[in-house]
């Protein structure tokens, strides 16, 4: 098949062959089929887009570019896992994947980095000293029968052609495209052989998903393929109209995890991630905030760092000596009133700029860069009075977070 040919016929509006997907998948996973003509063809599918029995293809094939989990002959609890299309300040999955396993179910979280304005699971993670992401697939079958739990990234084997366009993706403004979104996101899901899938769908200015008719959509769409695959799924629909909970940026969001473990956090971000647990949990809600509040998810939390190379020692000093910020600036409030609304998207800007995320795939990170002590809206605030806390590399870093912070919230 001709390359070139094949990203003429999607950019001009036509069909690919479940073949044709094929040879495309395979390309991208061997690397005969250069970045550059797949980020051509991703922009094509972005404007295009896809119809479902291309979207299935493109799924499958992703699906088995290679290896997926395998739980042997051997009975076991229930599969499960949760997969969010992102959003500012989202860091749920932290808190859901040990709070799940302490209900006895198998919880194979295979995550992703951060795409966009978005942060990553991996990269929230990498932020705990020595805790490792990639674990070699061997490990990971043990790791499930000894905690109920692991989060990793793609192993070389799992799911590649995923984790090749999904760096293209990152770096070549294709991201919010709908087909490329349910391919990512189903792909890695249905190679972990799941029994039940849970969908956070975010809609809004901090999301990928700008509408609500467009995050119903993506829900519709994701849905149908994993029905395609026997996995019982469903999807809540969230607005992302403001940063989850109180903290954005690697450390910052780790920390927040951890009150929230040990009882406390915000409410918004406790009652999203029980929202969620109850979908694919066997016990009731009510059980499953005493797990948080009695400190049982959080044991369980400090056992899968363990387990993937932190030290739970660590963790109260995350981000008071480890991953301290050299500059730390409050907001303050510039007149009086009730917060109307706080821009996610341009949150999100902001703490990319402040070194929180990425612009090209080999850029690194700043872990402690963000903010925390966020105001919500709906709340009443007094002139002076602190919108959030900044945390920068320098004064000036953290005088232009500043600004961008006052555009982006209102107060009436």
């Amino acid at each position: 098949m001709h390359v070139p040919t094949l990203i003429e016929k999607k950019r001009d509006g036509g069909t690919l062959e479940p073949a044709e997907i094929d040879f495309l998948v395979a390309g991208l996973t061997d690397g005969t089929i250069p970045d550059a003509q797949w980020s051509a063809l991703a922009m094509a599918i972005y404007f295009k887009g896809m119809t479902a029995g291309e979207t299935w293809a493109l799924t499958r094939a992703m699906r088995d570019s290679s290896s997926t989990l395998n739980y042997g002959t051997t009975p076991h609890p229930p599969v499960v896992d949760k997969h969010s299309t992102g959003g500012v300040g989202d860091k749920v999955s932290l808190i859901l994947a040990p709070l799940l396993a302490c209900d006895d179910l198998w919880v194979p979280m295979v995550s992703g980095r951060g795409l966009g304005i978005t942060g990553g699971t991996l990269d929230k993670l990498e932020s705990i000293p020595g805790f490792q992401v990639r674990l070699p697939e061997s490990a990971l079958l043990p790791q499930l029968q000894a905690i109920g739990v692991f989060m990793a990234g793609q192993t070389d084997t799992f799911c590649p052609a995923d984790r090749r366009l999904y760096s293209l993706r990152d770096v070549t403004a294709t991201v919010p495209s709908q087909p490329l979104i349910v391919a990512s996101i189903m792909s890695k899901k249905l190679a972990e052989n799941l029994d039940r899938l849970v969908l956070d769908v975010k809609f809004g200015h901090g999301a990928f998903m700008k509408t609500r008719a467009e995050a119903e959509s993506l829900a519709s769409a994701m849905i149908e393929v994993g029905k395609l695959a026997g996995v019982a799924c469903t999807a809540q629909l969230n607005p992302m109209n403001e940063p989850l909970g109180h903290a954005v940026g690697h450390a910052l969001e780790v920390k927040e995890c951890l009150d929230v473990l040990q009882g406390a956090g915000p409410e918004d971000l406790i009652k999203i991630t029980l929202d969620l647990a109850q979908a694919v949990s066997n016990q009731s809600r009510e059980q499953l905030h005493r797990w948080l509040k009695d400190g049982t998810a959080h044991q369980k939390f400090l056992q899968f760092v363990e387990k993937q190379g932190g030290k739970a020692g660590d963790l109260p000093h995350l981000t008071t000596t480890i991953h301290r910020a050299p500059v730390c600036l409050e907001v303050p409030a510039p007149r009086s009133g009730v917060i109307e609304t706080i821009n996610a998207d341009g949150i999100g800007r902001a703490c990319l700029a402040l070194g929180g995320g990425r612009s090209k795939v080999e850029d690194t990170i700043d872990y402690s860069v963000g903010f925390d002590q966020f105001a919500k809206c709906g709340q009443s605030i007094q002139t002076g009075q602190p919108l959030c806390r900044i945390h920068a590399r320098t004064r000036t870093d953290a005088d232009e977070a500043s600004r961008k912070v006052n555009a982006a919230v209102s107060i009436r």
